[in-house]
């Protein structure tokens, strides 16, 4: 059986996520957050928590500025372990940084171009 991309971020970058086939939802919940202003950062946090603790996710995209409202817990997970990956990708509206996403971070530093 295979392994499920999951997304958290902006209306627009969910849908078209979603558009391309990599939503799913079942009795265990689904593998993507549609986060708008009125998303609380809790209600983030907690589908993160629940979306990176599932066994059938393998990746976990997510807006950049989305994961900045829960750096904390996005920096501990990518620190302490590799699956799901956490790949941070910029919006429409927000441009990415990468100076901010902790695995660009760790490449820098294996690369030495700090």
């Amino acid at each position: 059986m295979g392994k499920l991309v999951a997304v958290i971020g902006d209306e627009d970058t969910v849908t078209g996520f979603l558009l391309a086939g990599v939503g799913q939802r079942d009795s265990s919940g689904s593998n993507f957050l549609t986060v708008t202003s009125k998303t609380k950062q809790s209600e983030i946090e907690e589908a993160f928590k629940r979306i990176a603790s599932r066994q059938d996710v393998a990746i976990i995209l997510i807006n950049q500025h989305v994961a900045n409202l829960i750096r904390h817990l996005v920096t501990e997970h990518v620190e302490s372990t590799t699956i799901p990956t956490v790949l941070e990708i910029p919006s429409k509206e927000h441009p990415y940084d990468p100076s901010k996403d902790p695995v660009m971070r760790a490449v820098a530093h294996m690369l030495g171009i700090e």
